[in-house]
């Protein structure tokens, strides 16, 4: 099970949730203040909904989730492999869940992560990831900050 995640900023969650429930044919698998997200099957693809973390419209950040910490280690070792600066988070508490993860930045500084869920949270700890890897608040640093850091990003 591997889908793509595509993370939105909006303003209006409450619009935001109506309008992709109609797109998609689908009510959300997670809402929270300020927050929401819809698992959906066809297309396979993981929605999440931000609210007041940047520009309406625009783009939060991108991953690919999947089943196991496993798959997260074995993304980790290729995209090591491919030269490519990767930042790891694990049992993080992130978007209203526990999840391990590797981040790697593409061109532009737009963050993709590779991300398992663990647990359901009922709160965030730390603040979300902006898109500009120097963006300030963020659940994690860029690979570039982490490859630095003596303690963990969050």
């Amino acid at each position: 099970m591997s889908r793509i995640q595509l993370a939105l900023n909006v303003d209006d969650l409450g619009q935001a949730v109506t309008f992709y429930s109609k797109l998609f044919a689908a009510e959300p698998a997670k809402v929270r203040p300020g927050y929401a997200n819809f698992t959906i099957a066809d297309p396979p693809l993981k929605l999440v909904l931000m609210e007041g973390q940047g520009p309406a419209g625009s783009l939060n950040h991108l991953g690919v989730e999947v089943a196991s910490t496993e798959e997260v280690g074995a993304a980790t070792a290729r995209l090591s492999a491919e030269g490519l600066p990767t930042a790891n988070e694990d049992e993080v508490s992130c978007c209203f869940a526990v999840q391990d993860k590797v981040w790697v930045d593409g061109p532009g500084g737009v963050p993709w992560e590779v991300y398992t869920v663990l647990a359901d949270v009922e709160h965030p700890a730390g603040a979300l990831r902006d898109a500009a890897p120097d963006g300030g608040a963020c659940a994690c640093a860029t690979p570039a900050e982490a490859a630095g850091a003596e303690a963990g990003c969050c």
